[in-house]
């Protein structure tokens, strides 16, 4: 079996692969100061639960954000599984010329997030991850990664204005309210957040849409992917898994191409 990790500033998704069919995902939250042993200990808990046996990963590939947690999950690799995980890269990603000035630059899961859109919306695409920070992707028809954009995530927004605004209310954002206009600071506050990001993306994926100069089919994906795809008028579909698929296409190609 194929063990997947995508490491990101506020939390790491990891997935179990049975060939090509994904048995069990998990996202935990990205701690930073750990070590490889407490790496294990909480990785053995869901392993345990989903009755995963750790001696049935054979592989694992990672892409992270996070350059202190390589040592640390390579670390975990070789010492509880017993091999050396794969790290992504521009290098690893077969198949996908990245075309950036410098393609050592573009974060790994942006990287993971285009070939696992590209894979299965073979078209020109812009792809949006709604992490800790927002990107977008940009994929062309012919399966090049282009280039995108980086902007502040909608949480790092919304923690800002409520440390800087002293008499604004904190206030949940994992739901749209029914109306833009609020009728009360909650309210406002929610709608300016939510439907004001909403207007970020769509404006951002007309303006990378001129670009390109094609029709891309949009893509979102990331924790509050759904919600923006509630309110956004360019989003066509939310993949949940993009980034788990991504990761295991990219360790089937390069196990293709080097075997």
């Amino acid at each position: 079996m194929l063990l997947v990790i995508d490491v990101g500033n506020t939390n790491t998704v990891m997935g179990i692969y049975d060939g090509r069919t994904l048995v069990r995902a998990w996202r935990i939250r990205t701690e930073k100061n750990t070590t490889e042993d407490e790496f294990n200990f909480l990785v053995s808990g869901l392993f345990a639960r989903d009755r995963i046996v750790a001696s049935q990963v054979t592989e694992t590939i990672i892409s992270s954000v996070v350059p202190q947690l390589v040592n640390i999950l390579d670390a975990f690799c070789r010492k509880y599984l017993n091999h050396a995980p794969v790290w992504v890269d521009a290098r690893t990603a077969a198949g996908m010329p990245i075309l950036y000035s410098n393609p050592r630059e573009v974060g790994a899961d942006r990287i993971v997030n285009a070939v696992g859109a590209y894979a299965k919306y073979p078209t020109s695409l812009i792809i949006i991850d709604f992490g800790t920070a927002t990107t977008f992707d940009a994929v062309s028809e012919n399966g090049e990664y282009l280039g995108g954009a980086i902007c502040p995530g909608i949480m790092i927004s919304a923690e800002a204005l409520f440390m800087k605004a002293s008499k604004l209310p904190r206030v949940e954002i994992f739901t749209a309210p029914d109306r833009v206009i609020g009728k009360d600071t909650a309210c406002s506050i929610q709608s300016g957040i939510i439907f004001g990001y909403a207007g970020l993306v769509d404006g951002m994926v007309r303006r990378m849409a001129q670009e390109m100069d094609s029709s891309p089919t949009v893509i979102a994906t990331g924790g509050l992917a759904p919600l923006m795809a509630g309110v956004s008028e360019t989003i066509r579909v939310v993949e949940g898994d993009l980034t788990l698929e991504g990761l295991r296409l990219i360790h089937e190609r390069q196990f293709r191409v080097e075997g």
